[in-house]
């Protein structure tokens, strides 16, 4: 016989500064809500984030300099904003640049870029420059706008 475990409703609960609302679409297959903060930005968070306290806030802090992200890290969608924000570079890239690598089996540069739990492909290249170029054109079509609507 199979074993169902009864989905948690989190519905009216609060978690530090969030209010959860309703359910939303699944996560990477994990349970989402739909939460509005104290300060009256909604954000989706997934439910471990919530019960564990990982996610406390929408990533908003009110006071001077503008918006922090003191309170752990935002994840909207399956992305999170202060990595996106920090644009760093992985210890273990070998280009410098993020989502550049080179395909030995094709002597080419191949871009990609990652967004909202999926792996985009933009293209291979012989020329580095042309590789990161189209890197860079991706992260302002994205990752950048992404980041200006959550924190304006």
């Amino acid at each position: 016989m199979g074993h169902s475990r009864e989905k948690l409703d989190l519905q009216g609960q609060k978690f530090g500064q969030l209010t959860v609302l309703e359910p939303v679409e699944n996560i990477n297959g994990r349970t989402a809500w739909l939460c509005q903060c104290d300060c009256g930005r909604k954000t989706v968070v997934k439910t471990y984030h919530l019960r564990c306290g990982h996610t406390k806030s929408c990533g908003c802090q009110s006071g001077p300099g503008g918006p922090r992200y003191a309170l752990g890290l935002t994840y909207i969608d399956g992305t999170c904003v202060e990595m996106l924000a920090a644009k760093t570079v992985r210890s273990n890239n070998t280009s410098g640049v993020p989502g550049v690598d080179w395909l030995v089996s094709k002597g080419r540069w191949r871009a990609t870029i990652c967004f909202k739990g999926k792996r985009h492909y933009l293209g291979s290249y012989s020329c580095f420059e042309d590789a990161v170029k189209a890197r860079r054109q991706a992260e302002k079509e994205m990752h950048d706008r992404f980041v200006s609507e959550f924190t304006d």
